[in-house]
């Protein structure tokens, strides 16, 4: 029987070490690779062509968003799985226009996840219950989607997320390579089209849109990690290493202290 390939896409590494260790221990689902950010998920979904992409949207450098567009285009024979702390109808809406083949709540995936994977192995969609509750009950209340703000292209999220993770244009004109001259204008048509004129306004609007995370840097310490509120172990205890914490909603852990970026800071104190 041929195995259903996935290719697993966060930027916490105990996060990814806990779902392969879920994922791999079915006779009929394997893991061929992982990686921490949209680019080189994007690289190596080119190169491995798995079956199935299990990705987080904030993430460093090119969020899961942007990363699932791209696959959708160069990859199309890859189905995109969103799994992500953040459940908003925005952030739904933009994964399927992005062409996601589903969306999975990390609070509810460790008992979603492996069908979620089989079906999309299968060509299929999947959606968490919850989500697929809340966007029915949407439809039979006849309830208007929000105009919201004008929408970005690709490129322009991309800057959009450089900016609010405080990278410099001559910095962000080396990650894109393209001149400063593009990184300016790029800046500036944005946040014509955003009605937008300062960069902390900007961040906050990455932050509440999923663009970036609030604490991006806040890692969990190590795999020993004790057991806290609101966590539960997967996983049978002899072994150390599936002493994995799978959080039911998104915690900063207070070990450690992360260099949290100016602008992001003062964004978050302002929503």
């Amino acid at each position: 029987m041929k195995k259903i390939t996935v290719f697993l896409s966060d930027d916490h590494a105990v996060f990814r070490e806990g779902l392969r260790l879920l994922l791999e221990a079915t006779d009929d689902i394997e893991v061929v690779g992982e990686a921490e950010n949209g680019h080189r998920t994007v690289a190596e979904t080119k190169r491995l062509r798995p079956d199935v992409v299990l990705m987080d949207i904030a993430m460093p450098a090119l969020n899961g968003i942007e990363a699932a567009r791209r696959i959708a285009r160069e990859v199309p024979d890859t189905r995109v799985l969103i799994l992500s702390s953040y459940s908003g109808d925005e952030y739904v809406q933009q994964a399927m226009a992005a062409g996601a083949a589903g969306y999975l709540m990390k609070e509810t995936a460790a008992k979603d996840l492996l069908r979620a994977v089989r079906e999309a192995g299968k060509g299929k969609a999947f959606f968490s219950p919850p989500i697929v509750a809340r966007l029915l009950q949407k439809l039979r209340n006849g309830t208007p989607q929000s105009m919201g703000r004008p929408a970005l292209t690709s490129r322009q999220t991309e800057v959009v997320q450089l900016i609010a993770e405080g990278h410099s244009s001559k910095e962000m004109a080396r990650l894109l390579a393209v001149s400063i001259k593009t990184i300016e204008k790029h800046r500036q048509t944005v946040m014509n089209k955003l009605d937008i004129h300062e960069i902390a306004t900007l961040t906050r609007y990455a932050v509440s849109t999923g663009i970036v995370e609030s604490n991006p840097y806040a890692q969990p310490a190590s795999h020993s990690l004790k057991l806290s509120p609101g966590y539960k172990q997967i996983g049978p205890p002899a072994v150390e290493v599936s002493h994995f914490i799978w959080p039911e909603r998104p915690v900063a852990n207070s070990a450690m202290v992360p260099a949290r970026l100016p602008q992001i800071r003062r964004a978050k104190s302002q929503l």
